[in-house]
């Protein structure tokens, strides 16, 4: 049994945008695949540069003599994907060897040594001294209150992610405050020192890792549901 030809006019009409997407969206998809791609390649490379460079200034006069005594054998070394790609594994093995000994006894009293050193200079004990409190304190569990708080900033209809640092009190009426640092995305090394009524924080159950998780991806990475408001005090029974 044969299948009656169906009738022209029974036919719907093609429609090309339901077919071929608009030159817009195509644009718009391929900006979106590539947009993740080359940020990752501009923090990479930062990372990659800011290494090599740090050990290039002692790399470079070692390979550049190497290359002179033996011209024949060495001159590979002179060029430049070589020395930064050799200077970049030098830092690595620096901080390396840094971590190792920073576990070890030895490497224990050495960087004492270190920071009684610093401490005699005016200027350099004061950076010293502020950021290794603060990478302490963000390494730390919090004790009393919690380490992660969102806090009104930069008004009331909006919340910042912020770490309590250092609880203090209020000059005359007692009032707890706290030293919150507020990070910016997506470099959390700089930022913002707010001092906010200990009463007036949102605090959170996240920890240091998930917070810089939080701020690095700009939001993208995140719990399904946040605290926003400010809890209500308790009010005792009576």
């Amino acid at each position: 049994m044969t299948t009656p030809p169906v009738p022209p006019h029974a036919i719907p009409p093609r429609t090309h945008n339901a077919q071929r997407p608009s030159l817009q969206k195509i644009f718009l998809t391929g900006v979106l695949t590539l947009l993740p791609i080359w940020l990752t390649w501009v923090v990479v490379k930062f990372v990659f540069v800011l290494l090599s460079d740090t050990s290039r200034p002692l790399v470079d006069p070692l390979l550049r003599n190497l290359a002179v005594t033996n011209p024949q054998a060495f001159a590979w070394l002179q060029q430049a994907w070589v020395q930064m790609s050799i200077g970049l594994l030098a830092t690595l093995a620096v901080i390396l060897l840094s971590g190792v000994m920073a576990r070890r006894v030895f490497g224990q009293r050495l960087l004492r040594w270190f920071e009684a050193l610093v401490a005699r200079v005016p200027l350099a004990n004061t950076i010293y001294g502020s950021a290794r409190k603060l990478l302490d304190i963000l390494q730390t569990a919090p004790d009393g209150t919690q380490r992660v708080v969102l806090i009104d900033f930069p008004h009331t209809e909006m919340k910042s992610v912020g770490f309590v640092t250092r609880v203090i009190r209020e000059h005359g009426s007692g009032r707890e405050l706290a030293a919150v640092y507020v990070p910016t995305t997506p470099n959390p090394t700089s930022g913002y020192l707010e001092i906010v009524p200990v009463e007036k924080m949102t605090p959170t159950d996240w920890t240091v890792d998930q917070a810089m998780s939080f701020i690095i991806s700009g939001g993208a990475v995140s719990p399904d549901s946040i605290p926003f408001s400010v809890p209500a005090p308790v009010v005792p029974d009576r």
